[in-house]
């Protein structure tokens, strides 16, 4: 997969990708990540990229110019009819979809190019998102300073799916939320520490017990912290 985040802060991305999971898939060739300057597409010679709002108001919104001219420069077009099979423009916005892993699964499973916009400001003219955005995706319920953070957390959930991108080939399927639960508790050497003891089931070596524990487990973790993931359509757990 290549992913290019388009930012007007390229220094915010300086390391961030260069530890754990996101730094090994980049070694192993399943994933390059390109950071863009949105400046380096304004026309002007103060090389600006936000404006004041037509109808007043306060703050700045994004011009749509220079993001047009770097998705042109990436993608050879500017049209979304035209982008090529596999290539997804999301723009990073409160205003997105919310973020959940089924939707994390089917961006690892039907993209080849991620192309990430960071919003900033009081947002983006909105000529940007009826023409070149394939998603709005925001990671949260809050308002960010700006999409960077976003792009960090899209770009890491998703490499995190990708073929060969973990350890183990089951790892990402006993994750928080893969089957609509969180995960069960977790426990490593020693098996008794300052008086607390792991669950004996863990130690009894009875691998479908253990199955069932986890399972129990994690349904009341997840009726404990997340008691929404079970509410049904009639209202019920």
């Amino acid at each position: 997969m290549r992913i290019d985040i388009l930012t007007i802060f390229p220094e915010f991305f300086g390391q961030v990708f260069d530890f754990g999971i996101i730094r090994r898939a980049r070694l192993a060739n399943i994933v390059e990540i390109n950071v863009v300057d949105i400046r380096e597409f304004a026309t002007d010679k103060h090389r600006m990229t936000d404006d004041r709002p037509f109808g007043g108001g306060d703050g700045m919104v994004m011009k749509a110019e220079p993001i047009f001219n770097a998705i042109e420069h990436l993608l050879g077009t500017s049209e979304r009819k035209s982008f090529p099979v596999g290539t997804r423009v999301v723009l990073l916005s409160p205003q997105g979809r919310p973020l959940k892993q089924a939707g994390v699964r089917e961006l690892a499973d039907s993209t080849s190019y991620l192309v990430m916009i960071c919003g900033r400001y009081e947002g983006v003219d909105e000529r940007v998102n009826e023409a070149l955005i394939t998603d709005e995706i925001s990671i949260g319920d809050y308002v960010l300073s700006g999409g960077e953070p976003a792009a960090v957390v899209l770009a890491d959930v998703v490499i995190r799916l990708l073929p060969d991108a973990l350890g183990s080939a089951t790892s990402a399927e006993n994750d928080s939320f893969s089957n609509e639960l969180l995960d069960c508790p977790h426990y490593t050497r020693p098996a008794e520490f300052r008086g607390m003891r792991v669950p004996d089931v863990l130690l009894s070596g009875d691998h479908a017990e253990i199955e069932k524990w986890r399972r129990r487990m994690a349904l009341e973790k997840t009726k404990k912290n997340r008691p929404d993931l079970l509410i049904g359509e009639n209202g019920e757990m």
